[in-house]
């Protein structure tokens, strides 16, 4: 192969040989058993991909030389050459991982293993219309466990989209939707700019040409216009660094294409309108000399009001830092001019590769970059922890990961400092989520700089917000499902509320699986305590095949087994007793509640307090319908004192339920009775009666009035709490009539 030439290709660009990679990678790489394996590498793909040939013509090997040449520009380590090599050998030849770890090692094994389950990704025979979001998060997720995996795929990804001429529209089209929404934000996030914008300008020019081509035109005419004005703006802007005797460099930048296009068709400006077409960017060597050099310029040229962007003090997300600032020079135009060390415009080249560039007998530990990179990377810690999490569907992870990381623009610090990316919109609840799940799970309240907000407040960039959390928070209500933005606040909402729910219904079929077993006991003469003592038994268990009493219990609950099959099994036959009185209200029905020495008399509970199992109680004697029974509070009775009798409630209670009448005052909003409703529906809870109506002192506020069935005293505690986080309750109370 020729050693000092390159070729061109379709869409122009060159077609490297391996001299060239080879001089590249020997910049920085030395060590000579790294540069053998190299070259061993591309030795390797040329026998294996031999007689394979691409789209375009030429032999396949040609894209893996270009892969690496991409990964050598970007300063990566051996390890990642050399996978970039033999990134497609498995996946195309009848080599296996065992053999490239044999040869290259484990490391080199599993960037590849990682590298080719992604290529078989490609699932065209699922029909769904989760297919593409299905297929976009298992790429994520073979992404997630070692950023050089996401290098080397942006890097193939890359030399795919440049030779995309050789392939039909369609799939043309298809290639570069997927590049649009998968690899163009990843690179944006891992700050590989240069990698980003021509991704982005790759797939506009498919995927809207006319535009494509439109905005070519126009930059050309714009540029020529400029550039002779742009070329005195620069001489006097070097003029005066020069005499103030800063070391620097200076050169000029045209604005890509898919930026442009942004401005245009997503923000709606006019293409006059945009400033920063051509702009001066200012290398020197320190911090401080940036902002010198910022103060020069402004001393001489006026700066566009809200047009100063000072990335070095607030790094971006992806470890962005430069000095941005907009100008008018002495023609009246305008210019953007960014200012930066060379470390920094390294970075803003090259984003997390030049950050972490392979650097030789440096101690260099993948593991420990990976690590470092989560650290540093908040939105890529966040990338790893949701692409392991488990999700209902494709499209709820790609939804999350689209909102919660691609498009998070709003930043906001936590107390000691520490900057947390969130989506437009996001509130304190998305925020404490973002923190960890058992921060949002117990959290009670939010100060946002200084001040106790609503969780529903909407953060702002520069924002600084503490979470209150309580050990004793009742958690999470369906309230909060209405403000939050994010996708990840919503999935872990919905999980907490989901298992709290169930263990409520778990509860619930406890309770009546128990009393079924008391109620069929009883009958065979056996008292709870024993027949207690019986259900817990091993022989029992085994039986039914429960571990736990509970398990039998809510068995029964859903009558697998019933009562009577157990008191088969433990062969408990029914005793002969006599007859006795037990107190029955009018109707029949058997009442909870006994009085010593009246077993034949009526009794029944009052309407006025409706007392439920567990309240404190008292029996009032009426005239001829026998005993009342009340809450002890009850103030219709507060002023008897002949007639009132001590009653009790009976421990053998059997499973029912008893209307309650509560009242809950709330303030007034759109959709507050259907959620209202829609929680007590999620908890299981009966409402016969419901009447809502403006309170007349203050129309702000709304009394809702209803009845409810509860069981006991505790599954009414527990429902008013769960009314309490209904957002806009701000009390709930029983109703004495």
């Amino acid at each position: 192969m020729n050693k000092t030439s390159s070729i061109k290709i379709n869409g122009g660009y060159p077609l490297h040989t391996f001299e060239q990679l080879e001089e590249i990678y020997k910049e920085y790489i030395t060590e000579p058993q790294d540069l053998k394996k190299i070259k061993e590498a591309y030795d390797f793909i040329i026998e294996k991909h031999k007689g394979q040939f691409r789209k375009s013509g030429e032999p396949y090997y040609h894209h893996l030389l270009e892969v690496a040449y991409i990964l050598a520009s970007l300063r990566t380590g051996p390890a990642t050459i050399i996978s970039g090599l033999l990134h497609d050998v498995v996946e195309d030849t009848d080599v296996t991982i065992e053999e490239i770890e044999k040869r290259w090692g484990e490391e080199v094994a599993k960037i590849v293993d990682a590298l080719t389950k992604i290529q078989r990704l490609k699932l065209s025979k699922i029909e769904s219309e989760d297919f593409e979001a299905e297929d976009h998060r298992k790429i994520f997720i073979g992404m997630a466990k070692d950023i050089r995996v996401i290098i080397i795929k942006l890097a193939d990804r890359l030399h795919n989209m440049r030779t995309l001429d050789s392939l039909n529209p369609d799939r043309q089209i298809a290639l570069s939707k997927e590049t649009s929404q998968v690899f163009v934000p990843i690179a944006h996030r891992l700050g590989l700019d240069n990698i980003k914008c021509e991704l982005a300008d790759l797939c506009l020019k498919y995927l809207e040409p006319e535009r494509y081509e439109e905005i070519v035109s126009l930059l050309s005419q714009k540029e020529k216009k400029l550039r002779r004005s742009l070329d005195v703006f620069q001489k006097k802007i070097a003029d005066i660094i020069f005499e103030h005797n800063i070391p620097f460099e200076i050169f000029s930048r045209v604005k890509s294409i898919s930026s442009i296009y942004d401005k245009i068709y997503k923000k709606g400006h006019q293409f006059d309108e945009i400033y920063d077409i051509l702009a001066l960017r200012i290398i020197c060597e320190t911090e401080i000399q940036c902002y010198e050099i910022l103060g020069l310029i402004h001393q001489t040229y006026k700066p566009v009001p809200g047009r100063f962007k000072d990335y070095i003090a607030m790094p971006k997300p992806n470890m962005y830092q430069s000095l941005h600032t907009t100008v008018i020079s002495g023609d009246g135009n305008f210019y953007e001019v960014q200012i930066r060390t060379k470390e920094m415009d390294e970075v803003a080249e090259s984003g997390v590769a030049a950050h972490w560039a392979y650097k030789e007998k440096s101690g260099y530990n993948p593991k420990e970059e990976q690590k470092e990179i989560e650290n540093k990377l908040h939105w890529f810690r966040d990338f790893v922890s949701i692409s392991s999490e488990e999700h209902e569907n494709a499209s709820e992870y790609m939804d999350t990961l689209t909102h919660d990381i691609f498009d998070a623009n709003v930043y906001v610090f936590t107390p000691n400092g520490k900057v947390i990316e969130l989506m437009q919109g996001s509130t304190p609840v998305d925020f404490a989520y973002r923190i960890h799940t058992k921060v949002g799970d117990s959290c009670v309240g939010a100060i946002v700089n200084g001040v106790m907000v609503p969780l529903n407040t909407i953060l702002k960039t520069g924002d600084k917000v503490e979470i209150k959390t309580s050990k004793s928070s009742p958690g999470p209500n369906e309230g909060w499902l209405e403000f939050v933005k994010t996708g990840l606040a919503r999935s872990q909402i919905k999980k907490f509320l989901t298992k709290k729910n169930a263990e409520l219904l778990k509860e619930e079929k406890i309770a009546k699986g128990k009393q079924s077993a008391i109620d069929a006991f009883k009958d065979r003469g056996v008292e709870e305590a024993e027949m207690m003592e019986m259900l817990s038994s091993d022989k029992v268990l085994k039986e039914f095949e429960c571990e736990t009493v509970d398990d039998l219990f809510i068995g029964i609950s859903n009558r697998k087994p019933v009562p009577s099959a157990i008191i088969n099994f433990l062969d408990i036959k029914k005793p002969v007793t006599l007859p006795t009185g037990k107190a029955r209200n009018r109707t029949g029905e058997s009442i909870p509640v006994y009085c010593r020495g009246a077993d034949n008399i009526a009794i029944s509970l009052a309407n006025c307090c409706t007392p439920i199992p567990g309240d404190s109680i008292v029996g009032y004697v009426t005239k001829g319908k026998g005993i009342a029974v009340h809450r002890a509070n009850c103030p219709n009775i507060a002023n008897e004192k002949q007639r009132l009798i001590d009653v009790y409630w009976k421990e053998d209670i059997e499973y029912a339920t008893y209307p309650v009448d509560v009242s809950i005052e709330a303030n007034d909003r759109p959709n507050l009775l259907i959620d209202i409703m829609n929680t007590m529906s999620s908890a299981k809870v009966t409402i016969s009666s419901l009447y809502a109506q403006i309170q007349k002192h203050n129309t702000s506020l709304v009394n809702v009035n209803m009845t409810i069935y509860v069981s006991d005293a505790k599954r009414l505690n527990d429902i008013f709490n769960i009314i309490l986080n209904i957002r806009g309750v701000y009390d709930v109370k029983r109703v004495i009539h």
